[in-house]
């Protein structure tokens, strides 16, 4: 595979001023697909304003034929499928499946705003309710400006495309920063940019880490809106660097999501959904159900099905359509698993079995576990951990599991899996998060929104709400004549 050593920068591919690089790995293979810049802040500086210079143009166009660009980038990644499910499950680990899953949601989504452009023309100058007889108003929507986005490695082109849809939408121009991790199948934005011929400074991306480049572009003057996905420590920092200026930011950060169980579910359908909640992706997932809080008489059975449910999983090559296991990502994140894995041994915690098929020999794998009983002061039910491990506590109620779910630090997801459709729905009413699933599996429409409470982060992806978070409002308040 080719080195990667430039930027995309004004619809042209520029050499980056930094000689320093960093590898691209295969997770499964444990071995250097590409290399990828590291990035310079002078890269940055030439990014934005790029972008700056086109923003005008691209604000003026009528939403129409935003829309009309938006869906050819839908049609050109549709175009790619095949070879970018294939490259996604090679740089990211996960199984064909789930990166064919992911290329689905982000066609889907560049749909969406697509429709969402050309609506926003229509509503443009629509008259709001003053309250007073003499006056009339009348409520526009401008677009932020210039918007630097910040994606993780876990779903690539699906995070990317929750940013850079809308905020194109919008009328926003972008600088874009993938993960160093995943760079790969987001450079094919940059190609879709000159095949669908976007204006020229609309979209730009630059490659490197959080030194080189994210700090650079968090901190820049000339970037009106910032937003990021990852880590709690990062979002801190990026609201931080956000403060100065009083510049617009969207932060969707960490989790530690609970499901709830109870004593009337079926529980083949909550072992189905409960080894979804931590073992999809290799547990690599922000909404992670990884805390598991079940009716006391059905623990025992749930922990059956569960167990067999993870014995069916076959690890290996996320290139084997049989494969329904992949890797975790990089080193890095191993021992962060391992680390976490080692503290549960420290504190006695209960594994039960752990009946999963024979890991491949190479590659990033870690076996599901599922720990039994885990007291709420182990650091594993307090921290979200980002790998295949659920903790499990039996509950004797509804309240109870209610009240243990929302004592958490985060609030971006949980599931409810009850017997009675109403008894679920009075259990999500209670749930302190932002997305909660009732008997089903977690599932994000683009129609809807995206995002969570406490440290989980700030605003919203997705619907409505994640067009508005790249505009700004204005009201015109005039003297009514009628």
């Amino acid at each position: 595979m080719s080195t990667l050593t430039r930027h995309f920068i004004d619809n042209a591919w520029v050499d980056s001023r930094a000689t320093r690089c960093l590898d691209v790995l295969d997770p499964y293979r444990q071995t250097r697909i590409a290399t990828v810049t590291a990035g310079d802040p002078a890269d940055v500086n030439d990014a934005v304003a790029a972008a700056r210079s086109a923003l005008a143009g691209w604000r003026d166009l009528t939403g129409e034929r935003r829309g009309r660009f938006i869906d050819a980038i839908a049609d050109a990644l549709e175009a790619r499928r095949v070879s970018l499910v294939a490259l996604s499950s090679r740089n990211n680990g996960k199984p064909l499946t789930e990166a064919d899953q992911d290329l689905a949601d982000a066609i889907d989504c560049y749909r969406y705003y697509a429709g969402e452009a050309r609506v926003l023309d229509a509503r443009q100058g629509e008259a709001v309710a003053t309250g007073e007889a003499d006056m009339v108003s009348r409520r526009y929507q401008d677009p932020v400006g210039v918007a630097g986005l910040i994606t993780p490695w876990n779903f690539p082109l699906v995070s990317s495309a929750w940013k850079i849809a809308p905020a194109l939408a919008a009328g926003c121009t972008v600088v874009f920063k993938p993960s160093e991790v995943t760079p790969l199948p987001e450079q094919a934005l940059a190609e879709i940019a000159l095949e669908t011929e976007l204006p020229p400074g609309v979209f730009n991306l630059v490659h490197g880490d959080g030194r080189g480049v994210g700090e650079a572009l968090t901190a820049h003057p000339g970037v009106d809106k910032l937003s990021f996905t990852g880590s709690n420590p990062v979002g801190e920092a990026v609201m931080a660097a956000a403060a100065r200026g009083t510049r617009n930011v969207s932060l969707e950060l960490g989790g530690n999501s609970p499901i709830l169980v109870t004593e009337d579910a079926d529980p083949d359908l909550a072992a189905e959904l409960v080894l979804a909640g931590f073992a999809y992706n290799a547990g690599q997932m922000c909404s992670a159900t990884s805390r598991l809080l079940v009716h006391e008489s059905l623990a025992d059975t749930l922990h059956e099905r569960l167990d067999a449910a993870i014995a069916d999983l076959v690890p290996g090559d996320p290139l084997d359509n049989a494969t329904t296991l992949g890797p975790l990502i990089n080193t890095a994140q191993y021992e962060r698993v391992l680390g976490y894995l080692a503290a549960a041994e420290h504190e006695g915690l209960d594994a039960g079995s752990a009946p999963v098929s024979a890991l491949p020999d190479h590659g990033y794998f870690i076996a599901p576990r599922v720990f039994r009983d885990v007291p709420t002061t182990s650091r594993l039910w307090r921290e979200e951990i980002f790998g295949p491990i659920l903790c499990s506590r039996r509950v004797a109620s509804d309240d109870e599991a209610i009240t243990l779910a929302n004592d958490s630090a985060f609030g971006l997801a949980a599931t409810v899996v009850a017997g009675e459709k109403d008894r679920a729905a009075d259990i999500a009413a209670r749930l302190q998060a932002g997305n909660v699933w009732c008997n089903t599996h977690q599932v994000a429409p683009p129609g809807l929104g995206w995002g969570g409470m406490k440290g989980s982060g700030i605003g919203r992806e997705l619907g409505r709400a994640g067009l508005d978070a790249y505009l700004e409002t204005r009201y015109v308040t005039l003297e009514n004549d009628i």
